[in-house]
């Protein structure tokens, strides 16, 4: 099968598309024809060795996965060959064949694409952890969403929405904010703009924000956090400014306020009772529409590079999917 191939930790530039043999099935799993595979900033980071956990080498980069289920190592496992079915790998995805542990892949909702289905797995997950399980986002809420045209962003501007919030999209272009606005968010804000904690204030009529939803990072959050009304929630999403930022914790004294760190990767070991009842919500609210599906921006596997460079330039709105036909 056609895979890229990671033998040793480097950029992304550095790799290539080889033909390498097939996965072979251990007891739990199946193996999947892959149709769409979804990547963000993490994947990066494990090509070139620089996330907080290491893939043994060599090893085929892609966690998020859409395809049709090629064989199964049992009928334990609940799927039939030809289903379609998205979910979650360690890695292994951006490859023509998949295997997969059972208990992470569910069956894609009927209004999604491959494509879509692809976008779901992380970012949705994300969101939801954050704003659900830790944040307990409820209607009527302000919900300020820093980096909101990226696509863990847009999965919160989505959660946001179906929470009957009030959402904030911080963006850093008038393009982004556009985006951002149409894939549901109420407001939009330049969060790289002088002063626009006033402008915060003025599109929220002056009410403090109750929830952050932060991919961003650097200097804007701690200015973030000073926008909290008390008891308000900064949850820690991610570093897309590649700064990690220090806070004055007399803030979080000052406001009652909390610091919540938001891991999507440790849910499914930690709280396998969380993560299966998030995932299926997701997927109930998928199906009914009242969870809005994911805008993707699409390459075939040919020019996975290309797809790469899209999130590392910051170039990418919504989330990017690579294709294999």
């Amino acid at each position: 099968m056609k895979a890229v191939h990671v033998g040793e930790y480097a950029q992304v530039e550095s790799l290539e598309l080889r033909d390498v043999e097939r996965p072979h099935l251990r007891t739990g799993q199946i193996l999947l024809r892959v149709r769409a595979v979804g990547i963000g900033f993490v994947d990066a980071l494990k090509v070139a060795g620089r996330y907080q956990t290491k893939d043994s080498l060599p090893f085929i980069p892609g966690m998020e996965i859409a395809g049709v289920v090629e064989e199964a190592d049992s009928e334990d496992s609940g799927f039939r060959r030809g289903d379609r079915v998205f979910g979650s790998v360690t890695n292994g995805a951006l490859a023509e064949f998949c295997a997969a542990d059972s208990a992470k892949i569910r069956v894609i909702p009927s209004r999604l694409s491959f494509e879509q289905a692809a976008a779901v797995p992380v970012n949705y997950l994300t969101a939801a952890y954050g704003l659900l399980e830790l944040a307990d986002l409820r209607c009527g809420q302000n919900l300020l969403v820093l980096g909101a045209a990226g696509g863990t962003g847009v999965a919160a501007i989505k959660i946001g929405a179906m929470q009957k919030a009030n959402v904030i999209a911080g963006a850093s272009s008038e393009l982004k904010r556009a985006f951002a606005l149409n894939a549901g968010a109420d407001q939009a804000i330049d969060y790289t703009a002088s002063g626009w904690r006033d402008e915060l204030m003025r599109v929220t009529n002056g009410r403090t924000i109750d929830v952050i939803f932060d991919a961003v990072g650097g200097d804007v959050s701690p200015t973030a956090f000073r926008t909290l009304g008390w008891r308000g929630k900064h949850l820690v999403v991610g570093f897309a400014t590649g700064s990690i930022p220090s806070l004055p914790l007399n803030l979080a004294l000052l406001k009652g306020a909390s610091l919540v760190g938001v891991d999507s990767a440790q849910i499914a070991r930690r709280e396998p009772e969380v993560y299966s009842r998030l995932n299926d919500l997701i997927i109930d609210k998928l199906e009914d529409g009242s969870l809005g599906a994911p805008p993707v921006s699409s390459f075939p596997l040919i020019r996975f590079k290309d797809a790469f460079a899209e999130i590392q330039t910051r170039r990418a709105r919504g989330k990017v999917v690579v294709t294999i036909d």
